[in-house]
């Protein structure tokens, strides 16, 4: 169970005992999580663990049993996936899923759209900031995305994502694939943008990088919460670094 001290920020993302099925499969189980606002969370495990799943889950596209409430409103089935967007919830998927015909400059508008569809016209302003956390990306504005290198192509998926002003941003596996300078760039922007005040949820499978960046930590194993904590005091647990952190592990 979440034992952190509530006089802190207060909560924008509650869980309580969410749980997902897949058929006769538990993908999840009794999941209690929570994101304050201003922090980064991050959820770690080994491949298959549920992670995107919850993710998933988080944003409307699975049946789920248990309680989700975000910034005090309790999120059920009938808010689709177009209702958590517009309160500010945005997820960067693991494969990035750009349009790869479309310049950078138009996939970014695009992240805008919904804002622009309710009566912001704040995109340009938005796009600027975009360009200042990746100034890559300015460079590449009239390249189609499908040129992008991998690191470029991450880049531009969260850049997309912040298009729309979110007020929790989660980010499924962000460093995969990419070389390890890439990965330190990628996690010093996740880094920058708590200082924005964005929330992120991070799910990641490079426990190391994740917890560096991260105020507070989960471990997900086989669908469950096995332990859970600020990130220094797991990044120290004799239990994460044997599993996670040990030089003999994939992402020492």
């Amino acid at each position: 169970m979440e034992t952190r001290d509530s006089t802190l920020n207060p909560p924008l993302l509650e869980v309580h005992d969410l749980s997902v099925r897949y058929g006769k499969v538990e993908a999840l189980q009794h999941i209690d999580l929570t994101i304050r606002q201003g922090d980064i969370v991050t959820v770690i495990g080994p491949n298959g663990a549920g992670k995107t799943t919850l993710l998933t889950a988080l944003m409307g596209l699975l049946p789920t049993r248990g309680e989700v409430a975000y910034c005090g409103e309790r999120l059920g089935a009938e808010h689709a996936v177009e209702h958590r967007v517009r309160q500010g919830m945005t997820l960067v998927p693991e494969k990035r899923e750009l349009f790869a015909e479309m310049s950078v400059e138009d996939n970014l508008l695009l992240g805008a759209f919904d804002r622009y569809r309710g009566g912001h016209r704040d995109h340009l302003e938005t796009m600027d900031h975009v360009f200042s956390l990746f100034p890559i990306l300015l460079r590449r504005r009239e390249q189609s995305a499908g040129t992008l290198s991998g690191g470029e192509r991450q880049m531009l998926a969260m850049g997309r994502a912040l298009m729309a002003k979110p007020k929790l941003l989660m980010l499924d596996e962000p460093s995969l694939g990419l070389a390890p300078l890439i990965i330190k760039d990628i996690f010093r922007i996740v880094a920058a943008l708590k200082s924005s005040g964005v929330s992120i949820l991070l799910v990641e499978q490079n426990a190391r990088a994740a917890l560096q960046v991260s105020d507070y930590a989960y471990v997900l194993e086989n669908g469950e919460i096995s332990l859970s904590g600020p990130s220094a005091e797991l990044a120290n647990d004799p239990r994460v670094i044997a599993s996670y952190l040990g030089l003999g592990g994939k992402h020492a």
